[in-house]
């Protein structure tokens, strides 16, 4: 795979304080069919190098071909999602067969996620499941609900300090992007090949700011805009709205569909389930209550593609039979929680940490007006979305990343992939970042779900595949 650029800059290599990172070796074992796996050391605080370490979790899955033409990191996002698991797992929905056949695929977990120092913020699953899954007393934005909000908030705080230690005060994505060029060096990479989805587009956004001569092959899926991304920007509620309606009028044209009538009386259909069940939260079989915002994670969790929309049917159709059962089912799923009530990963914990070390809350004095503006530009879900830098206002570290957009990027050219149908990193963001990129080159897929590429769009892997084992850049704008 030839490079876009013909002069890398040598990340860390020449800072003599570096040296004992930039100068380690890799020990690559086998771990699987085609895997192999490594640990290396890095710094906790990259401004202090001679301070506390941490090991960082690689995993490489070689070209199926058994002809390597070069390598690509791949991150599949959250923030908090495991990229080994994604590539020792899931690794068909890594890369497409193309790309797998070509290049070395390496999977990594950014500190504070899986098998990287992972955060965490409670003692044990059920302390998890009080956080994700208890009441919150009061009604909803009143003050005595907001009081109730904030202690529970306290107490994940507490314990995320108290578990984690001093890593929870550099979680944030700019020493991800250090941590990544670290890896790119000793993998013997000269730029940075990298496939970056949802949160993953933005330690590669990141990563092109802080080594933009080091940026060889970046396609960033499902981009998320540092300008627009915040819990209280509106943007993410809004796309879930728009995606409920698509599924809305899908649904109504099924003969099993629970609700009926227009999509606005479908809607408000929806919106009285989730206001019953916030004055009167019904049991699963298991004991835990499903209130509102549980339900609306059910909801969400659903949207994320058109695959799992038959589960957001039949979690409808439960409910109007009086089964909460296929509600929490789906909260489960996106929680990571596993039937016999522990977790699958640190995903949650690691989630919040990350999005606190990044991103700056807004004030409390705003709070119950955007939750206003929420409500009026998503009626159903954003009640759900409010109040959502609760947690973040209690964070005992000032965020370390916080950007109003992009700086430079280096000549490089750079993709961005956006879905018209994205609930979760909407299309507008896309079209946003790639503005601010030196040599942007947008790929639009008019389509839904979350993220394009290798979901099945000849269109969309094409381009990418080509970028990436050809060296040809798609033009400026794509459709597919």
């Amino acid at each position: 795979m030839s490079s876009s650029t013909e002069d890398a800059s040598d990340g860390g290599a020449s800072d003599p304080s570096l040296e004992r990172f930039y100068g380690q070796s890799v020990d690559w074992r086998e771990c699987g069919e085609s895997l192999t796996c490594a640990s290396i050391t890095a710094p906790v605080d990259w401004a202090d190098p001679q301070g506390e370490t941490i090991s960082l979790s690689m995993i490489r899955h070689a070209a199926s071909s058994g002809q390597s033409v070069g390598a690509v990191f791949v991150n599949p996002g959250g923030p908090g999602q495991s990229g080994v698991d994604l590539v020792r797992n899931d690794f068909s929905n890594a890369v497409d067969a193309d790309l797998a056949q070509s290049l070395d695929v390496i999977g990594f977990d950014p500190r504070g996620v899986g098998e990287s120092h992972p955060v965490r913020c409670t003692g044990d699953a059920s302390e998890l499941d009080a956080f994700l899954y208890d009441i919150v007393p009061g009604v909803r934005g009143s003050e005595s609900w907001l009081d109730a909000k904030k202690e529970i908030a306290q107490r994940f705080v507490d314990g995320c300090q108290k578990y984690t230690g001093p890593l929870l005060a550099h979680l944030d994505t700019r020493s991800v992007a250090k941590d990544l060029d670290l890896m790119r060096a000793l993998v013997g990479e000269s730029h940075l090949n990298y496939l970056g989805y949802s949160y993953g587009t933005f330690i590669g956004e990141v990563y092109a700011q802080e080594f933009p001569q080091n940026v060889g092959h970046l396609v960033l899926d499902g981009a998320v805009d540092a300008a627009a991304a915040g819990p209280e920007s509106g943007d993410q509620a809004a796309g879930f709205e728009m995606a409920l309606g698509n599924w809305i009028s899908w649904c109504l044209e099924r003969t099993d569909c629970p609700l009926d009538g227009t999509l606005e009386t479908a809607s408000a259909q929806i919106s009285d389930m989730l206001s019953s069940l916030d004055a009167n939260p019904l049991p699963a079989s298991d004991g835990r209550l499903v209130g509102g915002d549980t339900f609306a994670s059910g909801i969400t969790s659903a949207l994320y593609s058109p695959d799992t929309w038959p589960d957001l049917v039949a979690m409808i159709a439960g409910y109007r039979s009086g089964d909460v059962d296929p509600a929490i089912g789906l909260a489960d799923w996106y929680n990571g929680r596993n039937d016999d009530g522990t977790y699958v990963s640190n995903d949650t914990e690691s989630f919040i940490a990350i999005g606190c070390a990044d991103s700056p809350p807004s004030d409390e004095s705003t709070w119950a007006d955007t939750a206003a503006l929420l409500r009026e530009s998503a009626p159903v879900l954003g009640p759900y979305f409010a109040y959502g830098d609760v947690l973040c206002s209690l964070w005992p570290y000032p965020p370390v990343f916080a950007t109003a957009g992009m700086n430079p990027t280096g000549p490089a050219p750079i993709v961005i992939i956006g879905t018209t149908g994205d609930p979760s990193t909407p299309i507008a963001w896309a079209q946003d970042v790639v503005t601010h990129l030196t040599d942007g080159r947008l790929i639009t897929y008019t389509g839904e779900g979350h993220t394009g590429y290798d979901k099945g769009n000849a269109c969309v892997n094409s381009l990418v595949d080509n970028f990436f084992i050809n060296d040809v850049a798609p033009p400026r704008d794509s459709t597919c």
